[in-house]
């Protein structure tokens, strides 16, 4: 099994790694901002459930199909770059702010924000490219199972990230929380939400190179 110390240092690099502001960070707080805290933290977990799938996914050596088919890599990216363009595009033609759903919808729109989450972590093929460069280097095959490992630091990986995206989520949550029921508010939310999944749909074609 692994070692408290390569746990401690798996944890510190995981925290120096999930404090410095990247896609998903993005992502959940413009979400937080948009629609507030629980519909960040809602993202948080699609994000979650997507990052777990690619840590599955290198627990069984598929993520190294990545740098042995480049076609592989460039077909995931660019899927993942049509998903995001089309959320952006949901959210600038949505006609009504997000405030004015009914509850039946809201619950909805929860599920719809978790698969967002889900699917935009999944779709992107850096996320499975990251784990191959991190992981490798905290795995010790005498210890054990090396796909046991894989999941266990996973799972340090997912609390650390976690922790630091709730900061994340409750100081942008804050700012829907001044205009709770504000239209202006919600239709610039959204717009900015709009430019958030463009950005990332940009920086997924254009940021191509490995």
């Amino acid at each position: 099994m692994i070692d408290i110390q390569t746990i401690l240092l798996f944890g510190a690099a995981s925290l120096a790694l999930c404090i410095t502001p990247g896609p998903d960070m993005i992502l959940v707080a413009a979400r937080s901002a948009a629609q507030g805290r629980k519909a960040g933290f809602v993202t948080q977990f699609g994000v979650a459930a997507g990052s777990a799938f690619h840590a599955v996914i290198l627990a069984l050596g598929l993520s190294q199909l990545f740098l042995a088919v480049p076609y592989a890599y460039d077909l995931v990216r660019y899927l993942g770059a049509a998903y995001l363009l089309y959320l952006a595009w949901q959210a600038f033609t949505a006609r009504e702010g997000f405030s004015s759903q009914t509850s039946s919808e809201r619950k909805l729109s929860l599920f719809v924000i978790f698969k967002q989450g889900f699917f935009s972590n999944l779709l992107n093929p850096k996320v499975a490219l990251f784990y191959l460069a991190l992981f490798p280097q905290f795995l010790v095959p005498e210890n054990g199972s090396v796909g046991l490992q894989i999941m266990v630091l996973a799972i340090i990986f997912q609390l650390v990230d976690l922790a630091v995206h709730a900061v994340v989520i409750w100081l942008a949550g804050g700012l829907r929380m001044l205009s709770a029921n504000g239209k202006i508010f919600a239709k610039w939310s959204r717009y900015f939400l709009g430019l958030v999944f463009g950005g990332l749909a940009a920086r997924l074609i254009f940021d191509g190179q490995r």
